[in-house]
């Protein structure tokens, strides 16, 4: 399988790459990423990688994962957001996805998942934001909704100054429906409607930003974050005024940029 790009271009400051297929897309992103924490690892001797969870990072976790060669037992794991209100042991939990993809495969040196918002949820983002501050993001590897949010960033609530790190916000409509769409829950009714996400600030924090974004039901997102206004009502389109990122298609989710055409 070639893991080399059928169309590069930049747009603004965000080189964009666009693979033959999800799988190669994976391969591609997972070999910087490995690169990146090689990298961490050998100059301070940790990595410290925020990594997102959902269906569409499934070929990047893989593909990561199979690189049992990495220094894992000097690499910190952080993740972007967690509901509030969801039931112990419930399978959508991103803690327990991310278990399931990563985690249970590698011995990494820390995770830290966002803390249970109990009854005290400011606290909680407190305590997050401390230790997102302590360990200083190498790598956030990330993907677009289909919305545009970045985490749980909606547009209703999505901030490009926002003060804080990390924060309750409630999930809009639409990316409740993405999360039941990818079978995470049974219906809409079950998808909790509050979370607790990084904030757009400590997502690009990282010293490399990887947006990781296949399939088809993404690419009017795409599209908007490309060729639309850099906008909070377009979350994503920020990663175009992020040089340290860069954006990972495959041929379906490109499918809206008329380049591709």
């Amino acid at each position: 399988m070639s893991t080399q790009p059928l169309h590069t271009t930049q747009i603004d400051q965000l080189p964009v790459d666009v693979f033959a297929s999800n799988d190669a897309l994976g391969a591609a992103s997972a070999s910087e990423a490995a690169a990146v924490i090689r990298t961490a690892v050998r100059e301070r001797g940790v990595a410290n990688i925020i990594v997102a969870t959902g269906n569409s990072q499934l070929t990047f976790l893989a593909e990561l994962r199979a690189m049992t060669d990495l220094p894992w037992d000097c690499v910190n794991v952080f993740h972007m957001d967690e509901y509030i209100d969801l039931p112990p042991g419930h399978p959508a939990s991103f803690p327990a996805f991310l278990r399931r993809h990563l985690l249970d495969y590698v011995k990494v040196r820390a995770f830290f998942p966002v803390p249970d918002a109990g009854a005290d949820p400011a606290a909680a983002c407190q305590e997050y934001e401390a230790l997102l501050r302590a360990h200083p993001a190498d790598l956030c590897a990330l993907g677009i909704g289909e919305n545009g949010h970045l985490a749980f960033n909606d547009p209703p609530f999505a901030f490009f100054q926002d003060p804080v790190w990390v924060k309750v916000i409630q999930l809009d409509e639409r990316s409740r429906r993405q999360q039941a769409g990818e079978g995470h829950f049974g219906s809409l009714a079950e998808v909790p409607t509050h979370a607790i996400t990084l904030t757009i600030p400590a997502l690009l924090s990282a010293r490399r930003v990887l947006a990781i974004v296949p399939e088809a039901r993404k690419a009017e997102a795409v599209k908007q974050s490309l060729l639309g206004p850099i906008t909070e009502a377009c979350p994503a389109s920020i990663l175009r005024q992020t040089p340290q990122a860069r954006l990972f298609l495959d041929v379906e989710s490109a499918g809206g940029l008329d380049w591709m055409a």
